[in-house]
């Protein structure tokens, strides 16, 4: 762990803008990056790319590329990812509660 702190360990992880989205959405299984970044409108191609890079860097997703034409690639979440189902279900819980007030 880089800092004593491990709120500040776990932002650094997840805590932009768009992580926590990717994350989000690959918890239902696996996603093609098309998809995936459909599921997240706002998002530009190179937020996209810099993100999934990023979290695949970090050991939170696996990219699969598929030998075919077109090309095809694919992302899922791993076993560290996937840990982290409770603070993003938590999260999404959270905002549709206080969307309602």
């Amino acid at each position: 762990m880089k800092n004593n702190c491990p709120l500040n360990y776990t932002m650094s992880l997840i805590g932009t803008k768009w992580k926590p989205l990717v994350l989000f959405h690959l918890l239902e299984g696996a996603l093609r990056s098309g998809v995936l970044q459909k599921k997240v409108p706002e998002i530009s191609n190179k937020m996209f790319t810099q993100t999934v890079r990023e979290l695949e860097k970090d050991g939170l997703i696996s990219r699969k590329v598929f030998a075919v034409v077109p090309p095809k690639v694919e992302y899922n979440l791993i076993t560290r990812g996937k840990s982290l189902e409770g603070i993003l279900r938590s999260l999404d819980k959270w905002g549709l509660e206080d969307c309602k007030r």
